[in-house]
């Protein structure tokens, strides 16, 4: 049989090797099931790993260092002007990403799960064709759909590609630009604008809604923001891009703030407008699962589609897009595959934004649970108080918890500070586990930490916070 012809058979198909499709598969292999995953690149891991999640807290780790041996002059310690070398730290992060993959790829040949390099397409519920690897087709018992999302793109006659890079391309490092504008202030424009700041670009971060970071509340993004206004050249919220073009200069960016158009010449522009699930050209119009208007697989809370053969999770079976909401949705789907009685039902995910200070969030909002009618109380501790963060010489933080008024049941919780993306598991571990605000304010925290805030801002929703003036 001619290469590219041959057909396998497998017992359960992985369509995707990110944190969503290889955790799914590993799974299925440990429960009994002959699993095959399915990616397009050699390299298992996804866009997460690739270039994304892991290759930006990399840079943004190198960017926080420089940061930090500046301001140790406030400390009595002072260094020389930072010579980057682009070249070695490029090698750097992508020998962290490659040193990644390698381990995923290995733990894939452990558990025996037979990997295929190469795109998958649908044909039917039993079949899928693969364009690119050594095997042509596949025939399956089950699948489960994790291809991801991709980079959502401003439209072409706004911004013509050859006029700017999305987060991939910003993540391959080819240069520094002197001046960087940085079109949309969500998460991953705000760390890569950082990433590009620390590292010497004049950032100017231009968002069309009236706030940065629309999923937390407002008081937490605050102290960010006042960090990012100290590091980047601009930041303009309200304000809609209106088109580009490349000049001998650099590129020439249009936008307009309340209907007055301004300018802005810049090296490099970076468009950061969000992801859209990556649910086309893969066949599933040739199956019966169902896809609505925003391009997400409909899903059951086992990650059962309409078609009862197929299962979808990750970035593909809805919001939020989250390398740890794939996951565990990827482990819930190989549970119910190997017979269990397994469903997705979680009270809290978390969602992290690793800029410095990082801002991390789980729960319900304080906006959240009052548009939902719940009576609550907040109490809050600013990390000016916390012994710890001072000692760090990084005050700027908060810490808030959100408890239903009735039942002092944990809603919510968001803190901004240094590793705040370590601190949130306490808080998500008890929404889920039904905790009490006095729960949290019983536990004894260590000291000197900023877990303490957590203690401190638990104590705050009864108005008893002894280390903040009453």
């Amino acid at each position: 049989m001619v290469v590219g012809e041959l057909t396998e058979e497998t017992e359960v198909l992985v369509v995707g090797g990110g944190p969503g499709g290889y955790v799914a598969a590993f799974k299925c292999a440990d429960l009994g099931l002959r699993t095959t995953l399915v990616d397009a690149n050699a390299q298992l891991g996804g866009v997460c790993l690739r270039e994304g999640c892991i290759p930006s807290k990399a840079l943004l780790h190198v960017s926080h260092l420089i940061d930090h041996a500046t301001h140790a002059a406030e400390f009595g310690v002072s260094f020389k002007k930072p010579a980057i070398d682009l070249d070695k730290l490029r090698g750097w992060k992508n020998s962290v990403v490659d040193r990644l993959c390698g381990g995923i790829n290995a733990l894939a040949k452990n558990r025996k799960v037979r990997v295929v390099t190469g795109k998958a397409t649908f044909e039917d519920s039993r079949t899928v064709r693969i364009e690119g690897g050594d095997v042509g087709r596949l025939k399956f018992k089950h699948a489960i759909v994790a291809t991801g999302s991709v980079a959502k793109r401003l439209p072409e006659k706004i911004i013509p590609a050859d006029c700017c890079i999305d987060s991939t391309g910003a993540l391959d490092l080819e240069s520094i630009p002197k001046k960087l504008a940085v079109i949309g202030g969500g998460y991953i424009g705000l760390e890569l604008g950082q990433v590009y700041a620390g590292l010497g670009s004049e950032v100017t971060v231009i968002e069309a809604l009236d706030n940065l970071l629309t999923g937390p509340d407002p008081d937490l993004v605050r102290p960010l923001e006042r960090r990012l206004k100290e590091q980047f050249a601009a930041i303009h919220t309200g304000a809609m891009v209106e088109g580009a073009k490349r000049t001998g200069k650099g590129v020439e960016l249009t936008y307009s703030i309340k209907g007055k158009k301004q300018t802005l010449l810049v090296d490099k522009v970076l468009t950061s407008v969000g992801r859209a699930p990556n649910t086309r050209d893969i066949g599933l119009e040739n199956t019966k699962v169902k896809v609505n208007d925003r391009g997400f697989i409909e899903v059951d809370n086992q990650m059962r589609t309409a078609d009862k053969r197929i299962l979808a999770i990750g970035d593909v079976a809805g919001d939020p897009m989250l390398a740890h909401k794939a996951s565990h949705e990827g482990i819930v789907a190989a549970e119910v595959l190997a017979g269990h009685n397994a469903v997705f039902d979680k009270k809290a995910i978390p969602a992290v934004v690793y800029t410095s200070p990082e801002l991390a969030w789980c729960g319900m909002t304080e906006a959240e649970a009052k548009q939902a009618g719940r009576k609550v109380k907040v109490g809050k501790f600013p990390w000016t108080a916390s012994g710890r963060a001072i000692a760090m010489g990084a005050p700027q933080g908060l810490t808030k918890i959100i408890a239903d008024s009735e039942t002092q049941r944990v809603l919510g919780v968001g803190i901004v500070g240094e590793h705040a993306g370590d601190l949130i598991a306490e808080a998500v571990l008890a929404i889920e586990m039904g905790c009490e605000a006095e729960d949290l304010a019983l536990t004894i925290h260590p000291h000197p930490s900023t877990s303490e805030t957590v203690m401190e801002a638990a104590e705050g929703v009864f108005g008893a916070s002894l280390h903040v003036a009453r």
